[in-house]
């Protein structure tokens, strides 16, 4: 039988290790050097020219350097896939396969800075020390609530993109799947309820890029149950949410969320109660997408939705951060942009949707990430986005 997914076997452990043997990343030079000609036009003495360009319009570095075209993947290990907290080194060859992402679906150079502290400011002020030797920040895998902090300091401090693809990465590709989905379905979000279980980076970001976009109501959870205003205990991240979510005043746990709902988003990696699925309205939406063990397998949240997405590549609807952040940033580098706004972030969701449309249906309701148009598409929208929102030079 045909695998539909194109997962194929099992990777085994000993592919996996080779694979990173040595690290997944090296540099490659751009002009060759095989001639003392060669030598002095690319280092000494010719380099010193450009050099003192540079030192008179610091804006030639743009031209004459990578720095504006390189975007730094940078994490403290604390919040690695489902590893948790597993320290700098140990973040190296998840980083180090972003930086390949970047490259094989975005032509962007990229490379991994795992920083060895866990110290919002002192990441800060490394990275404004660094700035001028790259052109956009990718934030990842930084533990909540830091992670917030750290993006709003960053942006604030840098003059540059910056985006924690945990958080919007996430989002925007929830919010593509969600649009293609409700295609597939006939249906419009603004008449939705969306229950989203984890408010963490990735379950906050998607609470705020489906408000942006338009969803009826959004009931987000944390461990202890529905946020709502009122509860006590809440960080201001949470508290923030409690005062735009919950329209219907909803209080207690996930039965309750439930009752009712449209669209169920996991984002908490705890398994639920199929039993729960049942309480939603009739031929819903469920969006699983806890790694490596989704919080309902997909056959069977299938018995109760009519739609069913995982984050994994062996089932259907894989929800895929690579059909986002590759394009996002090339676009926001093309263009010149100093900042990612919420603009460009539903850009991207519109873009990646309609690389699918052609051939939207229950099982595609996104692009493979393996699609080659999708990097493409999202940074001509984003770029366009930056444009419309003025934060292009």
């Amino acid at each position: 039988m045909s695998d539909p997914t194109g997962a194929g076997a099992p990777v085994t452990d000993e592919e996996i290790f080779t694979g990173h043997e040595g690290g997944k990343l090296s540099v490659a030079a751009t002009r060759p050097i095989s001639s003392p000609r060669d030598l002095s036009i690319a280092y000494t003495p010719g380099v010193a020219k450009v050099s003192r360009a540079i030192a008179e319009d610091a804006a030639k570095a743009k031209r004459y350097t990578w720095a504006d075209r390189l975007v730094v993947v940078v994490s403290d290990g604390t919040a690695v896939l489902g590893l948790g907290d597993i320290g700098a080194s140990a973040s190296l060859p998840v980083m180090e396969g972003k930086s390949v992402l970047f490259k094989t679906f975005g032509g962007l150079d990229s490379i991994p800075l795992v920083l060895d502290t866990t110290d919002v400011d002192e990441i800060v002020e490394t990275m404004v020390r660094l700035r001028p030797s790259y052109g956009a920040v990718n934030l990842e895998d930084v533990s909540a609530p830091r992670c917030f902090e750290l993006e709003d300091k960053l942006k604030e401090a840098l003059d540059c993109p910056v985006m924690h693809d945990d958080q919007h990465g996430t989002a925007i590709v929830t919010l593509a799947a969600l649009r293609g989905a409700n295609l597939v379905l006939d249906r419009a979000i603004a008449d939705q309820r969306v229950v989203v279980s984890g408010a963490g980076a990735a379950g906050v970001a998607c609470a705020r890029i489906l408000q942006e976009a338009g969803i009826g109501d959004v009931t987000v959870l944390d461990s202890r149950g529905i946020i709502h205003e009122g509860r006590e205990g809440l960080n201001p991240v949470k508290q923030r949410l409690a005062a735009t979510t919950n329209k219907a005043g909803l209080k207690g746990g996930l039965a309750e969320a439930l009752e009712g709902a449209d669209v169920f988003l996991g984002l908490s990696g705890a398994t639920i109660d199929e039993a729960l699925l049942g309480r939603m309205s009739g031929g819903g939406i469920v969006f699983a997408l806890s790694n490596p063990d989704p919080e309902v397998h997909p056959d069977v949240a299938a018995r109760y939705a009519s739609i069913v997405a995982t984050g994994r590549s062996d089932f259907p609807n894989q929800i895929n951060n690579v059909l986002a952040f590759p394009g996002v940033f090339r676009g926001a580098l093309d263009s010149g942009a100093r900042a990612i706004t919420e603009g460009m972030k539903l850009a991207a969701a519109e873009a990646i949707v309609s690389v699918a449309m052609d051939d939207l249906g229950p099982d595609r309701i996104v692009p493979s990430p393996l699609d080659p148009r999708v990097a493409p598409e999202v940074a001509a929208a984003v770029a366009k986005a930056a444009q419309a929102d003025g934060v292009t030079d």
